[in-house]
């Protein structure tokens, strides 16, 4: 029931955030509208792209190695269309850091290979694959079109639409900006040393699972199957933390753009308040999944702040 006491609460925010932003909304001047224009169809191609593909191959990690990259792209472009505005400049070095080190993360995994058609797919994807609703062939298809392909593609996209809003500034780089900085590196910060604990957790523990022990047999803390060192050790989901940090640094950006606000909500808040939308149910999916293959899991659920590094697991 607390589960889906959240999913509702988080709903409700985000259909909050979304009305005060188009109340307050921001006007787009003619370059912004043919901006919107120019990475949206790298959008819509990325969406065929993906949906095609990931059919023939049968891989659905098509979206999950652009993540990374079509942000950058995207940022870029609107760098550029915006004559190199020093705002605009820091929105696409961030970016550029965040789609590096995400893409590497990735990378180390297999999911990049010279066939790009090929390549480690997410294991989420295959357990979905197996629910009795996804057995029928036409009802994935569709699933890999509207969400897989289309609705994250969009989300990717929208998420950048604060840099095309920042193109319209009155004002000089100012305290928003400086905050919105500041708040992009320690966010970026969190889920880049969250990602490094968490191959180098798992790396050891394959190590010692090769020499034939089985998972209980080994040392602590790697008996227990998942990470509990480090910042993992006070949240379950850091590098969740920092990702969803990350983006609404980039959305104060648009706080400092001389712009009147109603509550400091602008109509880009919407891609924000989805993406953390988005994390809320990929972190339900993934702590079930968890749940069914360790046992100590659930203690750590119930000991352990979800994403804010709040109280140290003793388990």
């Amino acid at each position: 029931m607390k589960k889906y006491l959240e999913i509702v609460l988080v709903v409700l925010i985000c259909l909050a955030g979304i009305i005060l932003g188009f109340i307050k909304g921001i006007n787009l001047n003619e370059i912004q509208l043919q901006t919107i224009k120019i990475i949206s169809i790298v959008c819509i191609i990325s969406i065929a792209y993906c949906f095609i593909v990931g059919e023939i191959s049968r891989n659905n990690s098509q979206m999950d190695k652009l993540w990374s990259i079509l942000p950058i792209v995207y940022s870029w472009i609107i760098m550029i269309m915006g004559n190199f505005q020093i705002r605009l400049v820091i929105i696409a070095f961030l970016v550029t850091l965040w789609g590096i080190r995400l893409t590497y993360n990735f990378a180390l995994k297999g999911a990049y290979k010279w066939k790009f058609w090929e390549g480690e797919e997410d294991y989420r994807w295959a357990i979905l694959r197996k629910k009795k609703i996804f057995q029928n062939k036409f009802v994935w298809a569709l699933f890999n079109l509207l969400f897989i392909s289309l609705y994250q593609n969009f989300l990717v996209l929208a998420i950048t639409f604060p840099a095309v809003v920042a193109m319209n500034a009155a004002n000089a780089f100012n305290v928003f900006d400086c905050v919105a900085l500041i708040f992009a590196l320690v966010f970026l910060g969190i889920e880049t040393i969250a990602d490094i604990q968490q191959w180098n957790f798992h790396k050891k523990k394959k190590e010692l699972l090769a020499t034939g022990a089985k998972l209980e047999e080994i040392e602590a803390p790697y008996n227990k199957g998942f990470n509990t060192t480090g910042i993992w050790n006070r949240s379950r989901h850091p590098n969740y933390l920092g990702e969803q940090g990350f983006w609404v640094s980039i959305y104060i950006f648009t706080l400092g753009i001389g712009t009147n606000h109603l509550f400091l909500f602008n109509w880009t808040i919407f891609a924000c308040l989805l993406l953390i939308l988005l994390f809320l149910g990929s972190s339900t999916l993934g702590e079930a999944i968890s749940a069914s293959k360790y046992p100590e899991y659930k203690e750590y659920q119930k000991k352990t702040s979800k994403y804010f590094p709040l109280w140290k697991y003793n388990g």
